[in-house]
């Protein structure tokens, strides 16, 4: 499966973006999905995940209240809603797919076998 990222840019503090990564080659209707985010000299980090049924979501505690990450399977398409914007959410946005029955390791980049090219975020203070 093939993932596109896109959606990112500039906003200010407080500010909203939303993340739109585009599924193409199968559908990800069986796929447990997830947004990673890396800013400059830091390691890749967990953002959200939502499984494959879409009942389960998992939030970093970071962005919990104001990220909301959502699928559309009839779209092939997951999204990441982010709101009241802070400076440190300032990165680049990698969506990824993996196919694990439980989505148990969600946390764990090397779990997912596929990966969008990355969005860049940046929040100005």
């Amino acid at each position: 499966v093939q993932l596109q990222a896109s959606g990112g840019g500039l906003v200010q503090a407080g500010g909203s973006l939303r993340l739109s990564c585009a599924a193409s080659g199968r559908t990800i209707s069986t796929y447990n999905m997830a947004w990673f985010r890396q800013a400059p000299g830091k390691e890749r980090e967990f953002v959200v995940g939502i499984s494959w049924s879409g009942r389960n979501s998992y939030y970093a505690d970071s962005v919990k209240g104001r990220f909301t990450m959502s699928r559309d399977n009839a779209e092939n398409t997951v999204y990441l809603q982010m709101s009241v914007l802070e400076p440190e959410d300032t990165a680049v946005y990698y969506c990824a797919a993996e196919s694990s029955y439980y989505f148990e390791a969600y946390q764990r980049p090397s779990n997912y076998a596929y990966w969008g090219q990355g969005t860049q975020v940046t929040v100005s203070s």
